[in-house]
């Protein structure tokens, strides 16, 4: 039952991996007929209607959280907006692989933060996995930043958004991890997807959605439920298996968008940009992936973890 159960925790973290791998093409070409705030606001919107529906149906009781939520969740669910629209704006303004691989700096800055608010300790494989991530995302933007000479203001835009969003998430990520030993995780996912809905609602651009072709509709529904199916196997996952196993595995999804991108490409389909990538900036795209994964796999608590519901902060998407 042991390896059943592990297998499964794998599996659904594998699901999780593929559909954030996916993601931000989606994201990126959803652009082309919405602006970044109105997808946010119906990734949002769809994922807190679907959870709302749930606990209506099986347990209304729960539902009086809405009425007085935390202050902290009510900070989380801010920290998670700004996150999504960061990441948004990050794609919007530079190309999914980018986004990608500039977002890997928020697990490295949550496990900074893990040192200096919660005292975790550090191991020397772990400071060295930061070190080749830092060397890596320094390579990285360095070579990006080269290719996109003609428009070096957009990728710096991109760039500082993507960082933005990285720095929210570790708030919510943080506050999440507080929430979690208190509340169910799919509770507080509904809460957290319904404040930042609600604060977007103003600024969406409904007559755009009205004009959407059928295909269109059919992208922007796959990222509502994109949102809504990815966080759910990653409960699953960590339900299943091991936390540093599951941390590992969808740390790998930008690997994902990088080998799509480059498909593609090869294809020269007319829908989406290819992506410009030197041998310099895949190696640094290659030392920021390792070196993230480094510093979870020799992480300490992970490894000893056996979290059970901790599982809807442990990637900014």
């Amino acid at each position: 039952m042991g390896i059943i159960s592990n297998h499964k925790g794998v599996f659904y973290a594998m699901i999780t991996a593929l559909l954030w791998g996916f993601l931000p093409i989606f994201l990126k070409v959803s652009l082309n007929e919405l602006d970044s705030i109105s997808i946010v606001w119906f990734r949002f919107a769809f994922a807190f209607i679907v959870l709302f529906l749930f606990f209506l149906i099986t347990d209304k009781k729960q539902l009086q959280i809405i009425k007085r939520p935390p202050l902290i969740l009510i900070i989380a669910a801010l920290a998670l907006g700004v996150n999504y629209l960061g990441f948004m704006q990050g794609i919007n303004y530079t190309t999914p692989s980018n986004a990608q691989i500039i977002m890997q700096t928020a697990p490295i800055l949550l496990a900074l933060v893990g040192v200096i608010f919660f005292k975790e300790k550090l191991n020397t494989k772990q400071l060295i996995g930061f070190g080749i991530a830092g060397i890596g995302l320094f390579l990285f933007y360095r070579n990006q930043l080269q290719a996109f000479i003609q428009d070096a203001d957009a990728f710096n835009t991109g760039f500082m958004w993507i960082e933005l969003g990285a720095v929210m998430w570790v708030l919510y990520a943080a506050l999440q991890k507080q929430l979690v030993q208190k509340h169910p995780a799919q509770l507080l996912n509904m809460v957290l997807y319904g404040i930042p809905a609600i604060l977007y609602t103003p600024f969406v651009d409904f007559e755009a959605f009205a004009n959407l072709n059928f295909t269109t509709w059919m992208i922007v529904i796959f990222l509502g439920i994109n949102t809504l199916v990815a966080y759910g196997c990653l409960a699953l996952a960590f339900k299943y298996t091991e936390a540093y196993k599951v941390s590992l595995i969808v740390t790998m999804n930008p690997i994902i968008t990088l080998l799509s991108m480059a498909a593609l490409a090869t294809l020269n389909v007319g829908w989406i940009k290819a992506d410009t990538l030197s041998i310099y900036s895949i190696l640094g795209a290659v030392l920021v992936i390792g070196g993230a994964i480094t510093a979870v796999y020799f992480s300490k608590k992970n490894k000893k973890a056996l979290i059970k519901n901790d599982v809807a902060i442990n990637n900014p998407k």
